[in-house]
C-alpha cells in the first residue's frame, strides 16, 4: 500500500506539472514587415490569411510547414520599415534587396532564389519600337514614390528624381500605367509581376502598351533577418527550402512570372553589418 500511495503521489505531481509546460511549447511569433508593394502586398494594413498578396500566401505555407514558429504580418511603410526593424518591432523583411537603403542597418541577408524585374512601359504607337527605350533623355517618367531604381543609382529622393529625370512620383503602379495610357507620361517603370496582374485585370489595355525588352534591374529577392530575431538564418532557410522541394514556391510565384531559381545547395549569408 505504501508503494501505491507513493506512485499516486508521483502521478499527481506529473499531472500538475504538465499544464505548466503547455505555454513553453507554443509557437514563437516571427514578425514580418508588410509594406504596400503589389503584387506582394496589396493592403499593408490588412493582415492575416485574408490579406491579398504573395506575402500572405507565402506566410500561410511557411506556417503550415512547421509548428515551432508563427509568421505574422506587421503593417509598416516603405521608409518606416528601417526604424521598425532596428527597434525590434520587426524580425524579418521579405522580398527585399540589401541595396535598397539597408546598407547601414545590421541584418543578415538570405537569398530566396526568386527573381522579378523592373521594366519600362510606353504607349504603343505606330512606328514606335524597342529603340524608344534606348534613352530616357527628354522623356516624362512615371515612377513609384519611395522606390529605388537602377537607372537613378538607387537614389529614391523625390526631388532628385523629379529634377534629374522629369519624373512624376505616384503611390501606385496603376497610376503610373494610366498616366502613360492617357499620354500624361512617356514611360512608366513597373515590376514585371505587377504588369502581368494589371493586364489580367485590364485586358483592354494589352494592345495599347509597348513593353520594353530593356530591364532596369532584376530583383533577386532576399529575406533580411534582424540579429536577435526568434528564428536564426539556418532555421528559416530550412523551412523555406522545404517549400521549394515540395513545389509550393513554384505554385505560388510562377503565375506572376516570378522566376523560381534552383538553389545552389548551400545557405548564403551576407556579412552581418
Amino acid at each position: 500500500m505504501g508503494f501505491i500511495r507513493h506512485w499516486l503521489s508521483r502521478v499527481g505531481s506529473v499531472c500538475i506539472a504538465l499544464p505548466l509546460a503547455g505555454p513553453l511549447l507554443a509557437a514563437q511569433d516571427v514578425r514580418v514587415a508588410a509594406v504596400y508593394f503589389p503584387p506582394y502586398v496589396f493592403k499593408a494594413e490588412q493582415v492575416g490569411a485574408e490579406s491579398p498578396g504573395l506575402l500572405s500566401e507565402l506566410l500561410t505555407v511557411l506556417n503550415q510547414a512547421q509548428g515551432d514558429y508563427r509568421f505574422v504580418m506587421v503593417p509598416t511603410a516603405i521608409k518606416r520599415r528601417f526604424a521598425d526593424f532596428e527597434q525590434g518591432r520587426l524580425d524579418l523583411a521579405i522580398f527585399e534587396n540589401p541595396n535598397w537603403g539597408w546598407q547601414h542597418i545590421r541584418h543578415v541577408a538570405l537569398d530566396m532564389h526568386l527573381e522579378d524585374s523592373e521594366i519600362f512601359v510606353a504607349r504603343a504607337e505606330r512606328g514606335r519600337d524597342q529603340g524608344y527605350f534606348d534613352t530616357l533623355n527628354g522623356k516624362r517618367l512615371a515612377l513609384y514614390h519611395g522606390y529605388n531604381y537602377a537607372f537613378a543609382g538607387f537614389n529614391p529622393e523625390p526631388e532628385y528624381l523629379s529634377k534629374t529625370f522629369n519624373a512624376t512620383l505616384n503611390h501606385s503602379h496603376d497610376s503610373s500605367l494610366l498616366m502613360v495610357l492617357r499620354q500624361r507620361a512617356d514611360i512608366a517603370l513597373v515590376t514585371r509581376s505587377y504588369l502581368g496582374d494589371f493586364l489580367e485585370r485590364n485586358r483592354q489595355y494589352a494592345e495599347q502598351l509597348l513593353i520594353s525588352e530593356r530591364i532596369d534591374q532584376r530583383y533577386r529577392h532576399h529575406v533580411l533577418l534582424r540579429p536577435g530575431a526568434p528564428i536564426d538564418p539556418e532555421q528559416f532557410m530550412a523551412i523555406f527550402e522545404s517549400l521549394r522541394d515540395n513545389g509550393q514556391l513554384l505554385k505560388i510565384f510562377s503565375r506572376y512570372q516570378i522566376g523560381v531559381l534552383p538553389r545552389d545547395g548551400q545557405v548564403k549569408l551576407a556579412a552581418e553589418r
